[in-house]
């Protein structure tokens, strides 16, 4: 019978994985390039009701920082995705949480861009779930 770290250390990371790395660092930094540099104007043309400039780039410094490690980690060992995994799992959780609040709190801010911002966390962390789960047998 293997140990624990006897079957991590003889998984290997799916191919399929490390591609959706790199799409994950596409998706992350193409909104945030506008975000950070242009917020009024992205948030402006979806009917965003108030711009903060600062929490906007805060954001897009989140997708900056979340999509470039998935790019430079694609080439990572098993121990490594299991530890992005961990944090791409969290962040979803909570973007997913921090969307769905302000849906029901505040209905001015539900438009196109917060149901697109549920529907592309919701899917990133029902993706990064299943790769989690799989990379542990």
């Amino acid at each position: 019978m293997l140990s624990a770290k006897s079957k991590t250390n003889a998984l290997t990371v799916p191919n399929g994985l490390r591609l959706w790395f790199i799409i994950h660092f596409v998706v992350d930094i193409t909104f945030a390039i506008p975000l950070f540099f242009i917020p009024e104007t992205v948030l402006g043309i979806v009917g965003w009701p108030n711009v903060d400039p600062l929490a906007t780039r805060l954001v897009a410094a989140a997708l900056f920082g979340i999509g470039t490690e998935s790019f430079l980690g694609r080439n990572g060992s098993v121990e490594r995705f299991q530890g992005m995994l961990n944090l791409k799992i969290i962040w979803s959780v909570f973007a997913v949480m921090a969307i769905a609040i302000t849906m029901v709190t505040h209905p001015l801010y539900v438009n196109v861009l917060t149901w697109a911002g549920l529907v592309i966390f919701s899917f990133f962390l029902l993706l990064w779930s299943y790769w989690k789960l799989l990379l542990r047998y």
